[in-house]
């Protein structure tokens, strides 16, 4: 059953740029990519479309990757959507906030599109 991944970033280069690492997941699995341009946006698309991954920006407007990722954990219906924090903030204590919030993992920029691709992968268990 192909699933859906939702890249949530206010940098349009950022999007773009996870949108062209992942869209081999598309090609090959069916995958559905999904973007928000800011938190709040990016909340409302994973309840609306109950992504099975987000790749979740923290410094944005409206709702930081934080809240969104609290907000997520909070819901009993969303419990199961897994959350990889990407960012610039690549203190010890900001990766560790994340983690305690319920982030999967805490990725930081500039990230190695292949690492992005492998860790959607297994996320996702697709099979190479």
């Amino acid at each position: 059953m192909p699933g859906k991944i939702l890249v949530v970033d206010d940098e349009v280069h950022i999007r773009m740029l996870l949108e062209q690492t992942l869209e081999e997941l598309e090609d090959d699995y069916g995958i559905e990519l999904l973007t928000a341009e800011n938190g709040e946006e990016g909340l409302d698309c994973i309840r609306e479309e109950r992504p099975q991954l987000v790749f979740l920006d923290i410094m944005m407007p409206y709702m930081n990757g934080y809240e969104v990722c609290q907000e997520v954990r909070e819901d009993p219906e969303l419990s199961s959507i897994k959350i990889i924090l990407l960012t610039a903030k690549g203190q010890e204590v900001d990766r560790k906030h994340g983690l305690e919030l319920g982030a999967e993992r805490y990725m930081t920029k500039p990230f190695d599109p292949d690492e992005i691709l492998e860790v959607a992968k297994n996320i996702l268990q697709l099979e190479d």
